[in-house]
C-alpha cells in the first residue's frame, strides 16, 4: 500500500519553523515551540510519499499567453474583486508557467517525492471541447513540467479539475449546471490520459468538489459566484448545489471509466478523487439531537460524495430531507459511480461542534440550511482548540 502525504505549499512552513503563535478565541496569544520530537522520514511507513500541491489558476499565471482561454476564475476575480480578500487576481501570481524549472528546483532542494498540480482545462482546450481545437502550446507546457519533475526524481500527481472551468462552457450551457458537461469533461480527461499518461501514474479527477458546489452555488463566494440572495446576481442555493454535485460525480465516473477501459492496462497508473471533510462533534455530549445533527453534517459534506462512490446512491438522510430537489441516479449511472476509484484523497483542515437547529419557518430551501445544524467552535465557553497563525 502506498501512503500519500501531499501538502499545500503554504503548509510546508509548518515543517521548517521552530515556533508559532497560538491565537485563542478570547484574543489571547501564546508563543510556543513546535514540538516535532524526533520526527523524521523513518517515522513514516515505507513507501510514504512526501510532497506539495497547487492549483493551475493559483500558480501558473500567464492567463493570456500560450493560447490559453479564459476560465470562470478569470471572470470571477475581475468582475468581483470585492469577493477576493485583497481584491487581487491570478493573472501573474507566482508565474509557474515561465518559472517551472525554478519551482522544481526548490522542490528538489526540499527533498520532496511528489508534486500534485492541476491542469488548466482552458489551457489545452481553449474552447472547452475537442471540437474547438487542441492548444499544442498548452500540451507542451505540461509535458515540459512533467518531464522536469521526473528528471529531478519527483513523481507527478495530476488533478484534472481544480475549479477553473473554461468560461466558454459556462457561457454556452451553464457549465456544471448542465449534464452536457459530463461528456465534455470525459473528452478532456481522455485527452490528458492520452498525452501525459505514459509518465503520470496518479490521476485525481476532482479536487474538493464539495467546495466547488458549496462556494460557487450555495454561498456565492467562489467562482462562478451563484447563490440565492442579495450577494449574488443569479442562482438558487436550494437546487443548484445538488445539480452541480450530481454532474461532478457523473463526470468523475465517466473519466474513471475511460481510464480503466482505454489506458490503465498499459499505462499502469491509478485514478481517484480528492475530497474534503471536517470532523463534527456533538455540542451536547449527551444530546441525541446533537448526535444526529453531527452525523447529518458529515452526510451533507463528506457523505454527499462518498455515499454514491461506495453505494451508488446518496445517503438516507439527504434523500429524506432534500427530497425532489436531490437528483437521482439511474440504475446504469449508479453502477458506473459505485466503486469508481482506485484511491480516495482526503483534505482535512478543521473540526467543529454541531448542534441541532430546527427548520426556520417558511424560509426558502437552501443547501446551507438543509442539514438543520448550527456550527460553533466553543463548548461552554472553551474553544475547541487554538488557532495557529504563522
Amino acid at each position: 500500500m502506498v501512503f500519500i502525504g501531499c501538502f499545500n505549499v503554504a503548509m510546508l512552513a509548518l515543517f521548517v519553523v521552530s515556533s508559532v503563535t497560538l491565537t485563542f478565541a478570547n484574543g489571547a496569544e501564546v508563543s510556543t515551540s513546535l514540538d516535532i520530537g524526533n520526527l523524521s522520514r523513518s517515522s513514516f511507513p515505507h513507501g510514504f510519499i512526501f510532497g506539495a500541491g497547487s492549483s493551475s489558476y493559483q500558480f501558473e499565471g500567464a492567463v493570456k499567453e500560450g493560447g490559453r482561454g479564459p476560465s470562470i476564475w478569470d471572470t470571477f476575480t475581475h468582475q468581483h474583486p470585492e469577493k477576493i480578500r485583497d481584491g487581487s487576481n491570478a493573472d501573474v501570481t507566482v508565474d509557474q508557467y515561465h518559472r517551472y524549472k525554478e519551482d522544481v528546483g526548490i522542490m528538489k532542494d526540499q527533498n520532496m517525492d511528489s508534486y500534485r498540480f492541476s491542469i488548466s482545462w482552458s489551457r489545452i482546450l481553449p474552447k472547452g471541447k475537442l471540437s474547438g481545437g487542441i492548444n499544442r502550446e498548452g500540451i507542451k507546457y505540461y509535458n515540459n513540467l512533467i518531464n522536469e519533475l521526473l528528471a529531478n526524481g519527483i513523481k507527478p500527481f495530476v488533478t484534472l479539475f481544480h475549479w477553473d472551468l473554461p468560461q466558454v462552457l459556462e457561457d454556452e450551457y451553464g457549465g456544471f449546471l448542465s449534464s452536457r458537461i459530463i461528456n465534455d469533461f470525459r473528452d478532456y480527461a481522455d485527452l490528458c490520459f492520452k498525452e501525459f499518461g505514459d509518465r503520470v501514474k496518479y490521476w485525481v479527477t476532482f479536487n474538493e468538489p464539495w467546495l466547488f458546489s458549496n462556494g460557487g452555488y450555495a454561498m456565492g463566494t467562489t467562482a462562478p459566484g451563484r447563490c440565492s440572495g442579495r450577494t449574488c446576481s443569479s442562482g438558487n442555493s436550494g437546487t443548484e448545489p445538488y445539480i452541480v454535485t450530481h454532474n461532478q460525480i457523473l463526470a468523475h465516473a465517466e473519466a474513471v471509466h475511460v481510464y480503466k477501459i482505454k489506458y490503465q492496462a498499459y499505462q499502469k497508473g491509478k485514478i481517484g478523487i480528492t475530497l474534503v471533510t471536517n470532523w463534527f462533534i456533538p455540542l451536547g455530549n449527551n444530546s441525541i439531537p446533537d448526535q444526529k445533527a453531527a452525523k447529518r453534517s458529515l452526510d451533507f459534506q463528506f457523505g454527499w460524495f462518498m455515499e454514491p462512490l461506495t453505494t451508488g446512491d446518496y445517503s438516507e438522510s439527504m434523500r429524506a430531507i432534500v427530497k425532489n430537489r436531490l437528483p437521482k441516479f439511474t440504475k446504469l449511472q449508479s453502477k458506473l459511480v459505485n466503486g469508481s476509484f482506485d484511491f480516495i484523497g482526503i483534505n482535512y483542515y478543521s473540526s467543529s461542534y454541531i448542534n441541532h437547529l430546527p427548520p426556520q419557518g417558511n424560509a426558502p430551501p437552501s443547501y446551507l440550511t438543509d442539514p438543520m445544524t448550527n456550527t460553533s467552535f466553543e463548548q461552554n465557553g472553551r474553544p475547541l482548540g487554538p488557532r495557529v497563525s504563522l
